[in-house]
């Protein structure tokens, strides 16, 4: 946090523009008292907001990097990826050069939501709605960041106010959740289902935070609750299901304008990156502006591309990946390499190849603005994209309430239902896999991983990855052991092609391994750190 003394924050998101109104003074405490006294001061508070929203959640080291821990996706064994390597081999420590920027970002947006929350409230000649909508989008921005520390962190100092204070109590994460519920509660009551116009919608989707995103998080904050560490179990999962069910309603019955993409390969396709129906919320970027920094994180150091090799997928998880048009979409059919050749993914050259893994299709972008990723190209992706981020997609939400209501102990026809729609679109059929003849732990396993199939290798959002979802049922533990063991996967059955991960993973598991460790700067700050 020591950083954060000597915040600007400056809005210049794409929504419009501000001046530098944050300056702190040398006490670390916001000036703000002649802030908030002209009612422009409003909106340039919400840029500011989400210039540090979108900044924070646009390039790896501000935000991916712990979600190495899924079993989705892995990185490089040597370069430069050693920040990355520690936290794909469960083995962090408190100097990770990267994690330093993962704290520091969800304190910064902690930060900006609280000088709203605290002080909006007496700008002048502007309707009590547009400060209750302000308001509740910082309240949900806080409980965002504190759902990423807490399920990162675990125990850590929660501040309420704009000032940074290094002897801040550090807060169980019992108190964390009941603080993240009040600030969604706000959140939900203020938040309208739809803006009316610019800049927070753009004519297709709402670019600010809606009621129905609220609703969304807060399915999904139950479930953590319900799973590790807190382990509440049914009588919350039930609250996750009633959640997710009141989105899922609304949406059915027209009242929310969300609907799914009929093609997989459409969700993060370039030509719905402004106007996809199905992000309920979404963080948007402009190349020229505001850009972010994921068209080159996937591509491999070998590919005619030439990307960072920053992430790929895990081997075992692509085998059990089930075939079909998301599988196809979620994955480079094929990787131009550096010979001019385009090569399945296992083509190891001999044993030339440092890294011989699948690849992610969801971040790159063409060089060309505008047009997809074009595997066969050898046109680099530029190094800063204009894809929105996508926070929270309806299919989670079907996925959410098929799993919570099933760990619930309720198996519904609307949960197999909705979970069949995710699937039938991922198969390109009316394939109808579930059925009411299966049983709740069946269900929920099932709605478990289509989420994980949905959201595989896609760690920018911060707020459902597989990662994430792995923590809650604490399955770290599994994958560390199976990572342990590293047994070579045949690629394609029968083809005696077998491949394992290039990083290895050592050691002995203990739940401390569930948990990022404190940056070490911050604990010689914050005492109550070194507890």
């Amino acid at each position: 946090m020591k950083k954060i003394l000597y915040i600007l924050f400056v809005g210049t998101i794409a929504l419009s523009s501000c001046t530098d109104f944050l300056e702190e003074n040398p006490y670390g405490k916001q000036s703000s008292n002649n802030f908030f006294s002209q009612k422009e001061d409003l909106a340039a508070s919400l840029n500011a907001l989400y210039s540090v929203v979108a900044t924070s959640q646009g390039q790896n080291n501000y935000v991916g990097t712990n979600f190495l821990a899924g079993d989705d996706i892995t990185t490089h064994p040597a370069s430069n990826k050693q920040p990355l390597r520690e936290h794909d081999q469960y083995n962090v420590t408190d100097n990770n050069s990267w994690m330093v920027d993962l704290w520091e970002q969800r304190y910064k947006v902690i930060k900006a939501a609280n000088f709203i929350i605290n002080n909006a409230s007496r700008t002048p000649d502007v309707s009590k709605e547009a400060i209750t909508e302000a308001v509740a989008q910082a309240h949900f921005w806080r409980a965002y960041s504190l759902l990423y520390l807490v399920t990162t962190w675990g125990k850590v100092p929660v501040m309420l106010n704009e000032e940074i204070n290094y002897n801040a109590k550090v807060w169980s994460e019992e108190d964390i959740y009941t603080q993240i519920l009040a600030d969604l509660k706000i959140a939900e009551e203020g938040c309208p289902v739809i803006y009316s116009g610019a800049p927070y919608h753009n004519g297709s989707m709402n670019v600010a935070v809606s009621k129905p995103a609220v609703k969304a998080a807060t399915a999904y904050v139950y479930m953590c609750m319900a799973g590790w560490p807190l382990n509440k179990g049914a009588e919350y999962y039930a609250l996750a299901a009633e959640k997710a069910e009141e989105v899922i309603d609304l949406v059915d019955s027209g009242a929310y304008q969300y609907r799914l993409l009929d093609n997989y390969a459409d969700v993060y396709s370039v030509k719905y990156t402004q106007s996809n129906p199905e992000v309920l919320l979404g963080i948007f970027y402009h190349r020229d502006r505001t850009p972010q920094m994921t068209p080159l994180t996937d591509i491999l150091f070998d590919m005619k591309q030439s990307g960072w090799d920053d992430t790929h997928g895990e081997i075992k998880f692509w085998k059990e990946f089930p075939e079909g048009p998301r599988k196809d979409a979620t994955y480079i059919p094929k990787l131009l390499l550096t010979d001019d050749v385009l090569h399945d993914w296992w083509y190891d050259n001999g044993g030339k190849r440092e890294v011989v893994a699948p690849v992610f299709n969801k971040s790159p972008e063409s060089a060309t603005r505008g047009e997809e990723f074009d595997y066969t190209s050898p046109l680099a992706p530029p190094q800063f994209g204009q894809k929105t981020i996508q926070v929270i997609r309806l299919s989670e939400v079907y996925c959410w309430y098929a799993e919570a209501s099933a760990r619930a102990g309720q198996v519904t026809n609307k949960s197999v239902e909705v979970l069949n729609r995710v699937r039938n679109r991922a198969d390109g059929a009316q394939t109808n896999r579930y059925s009411m003849s299966m049983s709740a732990e069946e269900i929920a396993e099932a709605a478990y991983n289509e989420h994980g199939w949905e959201m595989a290798g896609y760690y920018w959002s911060g707020f459902a990855t597989r990662a994430r979802d792995m923590f809650r049922m604490y399955r770290y533990k599994e994958h560390f052991e199976c990572r342990k063991q590293n047994e070579p996967i045949e690629v394609v059955d029968g083809s005696g092609i077998f491949r394992k991960e290039a990083v290895p993973v050592t050691g002995e598991w203990d739940d401390s391994k569930m948990y990022c460790p404190y940056p070490y700067e911050d604990t010689t700050y914050n005492p109550g750190l070194k507890n």
